[in-house]
């Protein structure tokens, strides 16, 4: 690089104002050749179609759904009908468990059914993340590993809280494994995940105790032990009840980084999860190193070196997406809330610190307050929500006039596949759903394989299950929450 050299008689002040004027110019110069609306875009741009069959840019915006409603804010169900769904739905769905009804102490045959009933041996070949088969020997040594000898005939019941992000496993290992040689991102032992401030119980530990059995309210499998504090039953199960909180309305947040306190440290925060605030702080002392006044204060679980639970505060900053409160669940919000997610990457049981189609409609809900089942399987056929059903193979009329009749945030299942519906448009009905795959129908009748593996937006008709069915053909059931009753009137059977 070639020196700068000034003239003699140039000062550090000439030449600074002659930079700046230099830099004036280029700016007018570059902005010469801009079109006159570059902060607007022209309509035609933003109504461009994408390579998504029935897809438009504009209908990747959630106002575009919004003002296709013709009242956007009525309240579905308020404060006191989401807190009598949910008891609805602890009181209906097997697939929901009360930790604090568990029996202490645990029998020991209590302990093996619910582990044996995750951990079974596969009985089909997995392959690796190399491509290879896994050794026969590798995967009955996972037998060994889930130490069903070493069950007491009674043991204490302990609770602990989630204290970071944490994969929940079909087995106490971090092997993954895929039912395809080279198709790597639906990891077979992926079961869910658990997030900071979840309560759990603890029924068992590995034979290498790095990994804990734990059952939360809507899943029950292994966790890395060092991801859960252990501490006090009213503690733990007293901790989603504190106040005053926040609740998570962004798809994620991160607390603040802090040296000081590297346990509480960047964590991610996923949508719905409600947190207590730290209180009795004296307002102008730091916390964490840092003025507290342009953050939230939370007090997050911690663990301790021993494994025990304590709690630490950690900053939020007041920009992050959050709410004093649970926000009012309305077709509008439902519709904002989905497509913050738009555009994740798809995260089969959680992984990639995403999530899959039943963790999306689930987490949507959860900014709401509202508790639905963690998986598909169970969503799909739960007795707690306002349930059509259908046939496999027949139903033909009834499937196209329910798919008519799709309301914003109704959730409509496939085998395998969950979608969230948010209008109707081109005599079509549109979802939002995260998925790893995609297909439908070119011009001249050949199979078009997208691969979206994300949250997307997309036409329901159109989409196919296979080389001969569409989704719609193949819907085993609709499900929605059950609607404020209007002038007396009982909510839909």
């Amino acid at each position: 690089m070639k020196a700068l050299h000034l003239p003699p008689a140039a000062s550090a002040g000439a030449f600074r104002a002659g930079r700046r004027a230099c830099w004036l110019a280029g700016l007018l110069a570059a902005a010469a050749w801009l079109p006159a609306a570059a902060e607007t875009p022209h309509a035609a741009e933003v109504d461009a179609p994408t390579a998504v069959v029935g897809v438009r840019l504009s209908d990747l915006a959630p106002q575009h759904w919004i003002a296709r409603l013709p009242d956007p804010d009525r309240v579905i169900l308020d404060r006191a009908g989401i807190a009598a769904q949910n008891a609805r739905m602890r009181a209906e769905d097997p697939s929901i468990h009360d930790i604090a009804a568990l029996p202490d102490p645990l029998p020991a045959a209590f302990v093996r059914e619910r582990i044996q009933a995750l951990s079974a041996p596969p009985t089909r070949t997995l392959y690796g993340v190399d491509g290879q088969a896994v050794a026969a020997r590798e995967l009955a040594a996972l037998q060994g590993a889930l130490a069903l000898d070493a069950v007491p005939a009674q043991r204490p019941l302990r609770y602990g809280l989630v204290v970071h992000r944490a994969a929940l496993r079909a087995f106490p290992t971090a092997l993954r494994v895929f039912s395809t040689a080279g198709d790597t991102d639906i990891d077979r032992f992926q079961e869910s995940a658990l997030f900071p401030g979840d309560a759990v119980a603890v029924l068992h530990e590995s034979a290498d105790r790095q990994w804990l059995f734990v059952a939360s309210e809507r899943y029950a499998a292994w966790i890395e032990a060092k991801h859960v504090a252990l501490g006090d039953r009213d503690a733990v199960l007293g901790y989603a009840q504190r106040a005053p909180y926040v609740v998570v309305t962004g798809a994620t947040v991160r607390t603040t980084y802090t040296p000081e306190e590297p346990r509480v440290s960047a964590l991610q925060l996923d949508m719905g999860l409600r947190l207590p605030l730290r209180t009795g702080l004296a307002p102008d002392r730091p916390v964490n190193g840092q003025h507290p006044y342009a953050s939230h204060v939370l007090d997050l679980p911690v663990r301790r070196a021993d494994g025990s639970l304590e709690f630490a505060p950690a900053l939020l900053a007041r920009s992050a997406d959050v709410s004093a409160d649970y926000l009012p669940l309305t077709p509008a919000y439902l519709i904002r809330q989905a497509f913050k997610f738009l555009g994740e990457r798809y995260g089969w049981g959680h992984s990639y610190d995403a999530r899959d189609c039943s963790g999306f409609v689930s987490e949507v809900y959860r900014s709401f307050g509202v508790l639905v089942p963690r998986n598909t399987r169970d969503q799909a056929v739960s007795p707690a929500l306002d349930r059509i059903a259908f046939q496999a193979g027949g139903d033909a009329a009834r499937r196209a006039a329910a798919v008519r009749e799709l309301q914003p945030g109704d959730l409509v299942y496939i085998p395998g596949h969950v979608m969230m519906a948010i209008g109707h448009q081109d005599g079509m009905a549109y979802m939002i759903h995260d998925t790893n795959g995609g297909s439908w129908r070119d011009a001249d009748g050949g199979r078009v394989r997208a691969g979206l593996n994300g949250v997307s937006v997309t036409p329901l008709e159109p989409m196919l299950f296979n080389d001969e069915e569409t989704y719609v053909d193949r819907i085993t059931s609709i499900q929605r929450i059950r609607t404020v009753p209007q002038q007396g009137r009982a909510s839909t059977p």
